[in-house]
């Protein structure tokens, strides 16, 4: 399987992906175009597309809960998690400085390349194909992130239920990580006043710190 077939996309043009594929590290080595300017656009496509799509299928939020969804999936996070699900780090042209083992790319960079995909595929084959793939990819997360707009994080509501009687001190420590750069697992530990209450994992040491507050929250009903 190709990365168009997996993307779904097709270029007429192929210059447009590679260009979308190359990395600033690489382009200064080998005196080509780097996905800078690609990356540049496709964010601002990016921001549209969210936007218009989140004020159409939620009319019910305000501009600020909009504003705060949008964020929550125009991440790099969301745009690394597409990179990681369509395979971009078997694609992708960087440079000696920023080759590592086993194409363990920092975040960063997939995430950069997914926003220059989009403005590839924008030249190349029009807006309304750089809007579907960017709902093909970001529909179910923004349906997800919905979910969570207006409630309180489970650290919010961790800490809330354990001050309701006094000052205690929480802490959360990172016990652990596993696994390679780009798919980093972190163990979390959550305890109070030096009292282990629950752990948490995740592919961030926040999702992970989350994790633990919401086991610690069921430990305690």
């Amino acid at each position: 399987m190709t990365i168009e077939d997996s993307i779904g996309y097709y270029f007429k043009n192929k210059a447009y992906l590679e260009e979308a594929l190359t990395h600033t590290s690489y382009a200064n080595e080998h005196g080509i175009k780097s996905n800078e300017k690609l990356e540049y656009l496709g964010d601002s496509i990016l921001e549209f597309v969210s936007s218009e799509f989140l004020y159409n299928n939620f009319p019910k939020l305000n501009e600020g809960e909009l504003t705060k969804l949008r964020a929550m999936v125009v991440c790099e996070e969301s745009l690394y998690q597409v990179a990681m699900k369509h395979k971009f780090f078997d694609y992708i042209r960087v440079g000696n400085s920023e080759k590592v083992y086993g194409n363990n790319y920092k975040e960063a960079i997939l995430a950069d390349s997914v926003e220059a995909v989009i403005a590839a595929i924008f030249f190349d084959g029009g807006f309304e194909e750089s809007k579907k793939f960017i709902l093909d990819n970001l529909t179910d997360k923004m349906y997800e992130a919905s979910k969570h707009i207006g409630q309180k994080d489970y650290k919010t509501v961790l800490q809330e239920e354990l001050q309701k009687n006094g000052d205690v001190k929480i802490k959360y420590t990172i016990v652990s990580e596993s696994g390679p750069d780009h798919l980093k697992m972190f163990v979390s530990e959550v305890s109070v006043d030096g009292r282990f209450l629950a752990n948490g994992k995740g592919h961030s040491k926040k999702l992970a710190e989350m994790q633990a507050a919401k086991k610690a929250l069921e430990v305690l009903k």
